[in-house]
């Protein structure tokens, strides 16, 4: 399903590529010690079948509301709609993928509102409000600005909610009669979409969400029964050269994830730049890629530029997309080109990520590779769940408060007093 080949290790020193079992059993007990404290309510979330059964219950309850809807919009920012856009990106080519339009309404920009709104039919669509807080301005004021706007207090089966429980977006729900649903307020956003957040929406498009959360269980408990201590070298390997490599590329070799990338940036950089607990700032800065476009935007710096970045290539196993092919014909002056002629762009662009791999790897840079054999909900749940997990350990190594977010808060209270 995914297939895990280890940092190259011809320009590491062997300790540092190969950490010793000490290492490993002391990065893996710092994890054990996380679940036992309830740290974070998140390692539960392939256990608890609430999700589901919530989810299932809603459709099932509105069957003949839903049967109309041929419009999606979320509205929500951040953790609330990074990692649905993500798992949607990826697997919308599934043919149990329903045919609704999938919109997020995520952004302040005046523009960007108009755009997502136009031509919307009330009677064709459902809009899901997701915050964690209730409290986020960019999702309460466009909540107003929906509610306003489609007068949705006459229309209360087209808005629902999603936010933990109690939060004071579910007092508004809740007394005002809109449907709400609560999360379990230890899920921290960036590690929230196998909660509600995700699997409600996901359903709602068809997807067989069971697969999802059976999937990222099967991997989490390989995990903790000691079968994936690859992870644990890499979060080692990223903890302990911090400073040598403070910056993490992820280069993904296929446009569908283009949004797991922007979900993974949130991730890693908002769970692993902290105060730790000497009071001293640490950081690793996430950067996304997609090849074989960023070749030739980014990889000149990554080769010839500071030597101060890893490289992690998820690709898919291309074996399989056959079709379409370049054709076997010769265009005047660019004749030089030919040597593609009669190769499916599939096998180009593996062919592109191999190239580029090596190039990197040439350089002395680290470099690791995932390979997916099929996008497929279980496959893209093991991958939900690998980084996740791999957050967890590099940050527990780091001895920072992974899932809290302390500098954003900051700025939360700065606008305020601005206003």
């Amino acid at each position: 399903m995914l297939k895990f080949s280890h940092f190259n290790t011809n320009f590491l020193d062997n300790q540092l590529a190969n950490p010793s079992s000490a290492a490993l059993n002391k990065a893996f007990e710092l994890i054990t010690q996380e679940i036992a404290q309830k740290k974070t309510g998140y390692y539960d979330l392939v256990y608890n079948q609430q999700a589901l059964l919530d989810s299932k219950a809603y459709m099932q309850e509105n069957i003949n509301f839903l049967s109309q809807i041929q419009t999606i919009v979320i509205i929500g920012i951040g953790g609330s709609s990074l990692g649905l856009k993500a798992i949607d990106s990826m697997l919308k080519h599934l043919p149990s993928r329903k045919n609704i339009k999938l919109k997020y309404l995520e952004h302040t920009d005046p523009i960007a509102i108009q755009e997502t709104l136009n031509k919307i039919s009330l009677k064709h669509t459902l809009f899901i409000t997701i915050s964690k807080s209730g409290t986020t301005i960019e999702t309460s004021s466009l909540l107003k600005f929906v509610i306003h706007k489609y007068r949705l207090f006459d229309h209360k089966k087209h808005l629902i909610f999603i936010t933990d429980y109690y939060s004071p977006l579910w007092h508004f729900a809740k007394e005002s009669n809109f449907e709400c649903f609560g999360i379990d307020k230890n899920v921290g956003g960036r590690f929230s979409v196998l909660s509600t957040v995700g699997i409600l929406p996901l359903c709602l498009l068809g997807y067989n969400t069971q697969e999802l959360l059976d999937s990222a269980r099967y991997f989490q408990n390989s995990f903790l029964a000691r079968e994936q201590d690859h992870l644990l070298s890499k979060a080692i390997f990223f903890a302990k050269n911090k400073e040598r490599y403070p910056i993490n590329i992820l280069f993904s070799y296929s446009n569908v994830f283009k949004h797991f990338n922007a979900w993974y940036v949130q991730l890693w950089g908002e769970s692993l730049g902290k105060i730790d607990a000497y009071g001293k700032k640490v950081s690793l800065t996430p950067i996304g890629l997609i090849g074989s476009i960023d070749q030739h935007s980014f990889l000149q710096l990554i080769t010839q530029g500071i030597m101060d970045k890893t490289i992690t290539f998820l690709s898919l196993n291309q074996a399989k997309y056959t079709k379409p092919k370049i054709p076997k014909i010769s265009l005047p002056h660019l004749e030089s080109t030919n040597f593609v002629n009669n190769t499916s762009f599939a096998k180009l662009l593996g062919m592109q990520q191999l190239a580029t791999m090596q190039t990197i790897q040439n350089e002395g840079i680290p470099t690791d590779h995932i390979e997916i054999s099929e996008l497929c909900e279980q496959s893209v749940g093991r991958l939900i769940i690998y980084f996740e997990l791999l957050t967890s350990v590099v940050g527990a190594i780091l001895n920072i408060n992974t899932y809290n977010q302390p500098g954003v808060e900051f700025g939360k209270i700065r606008l305020k007093e601005m206003f």
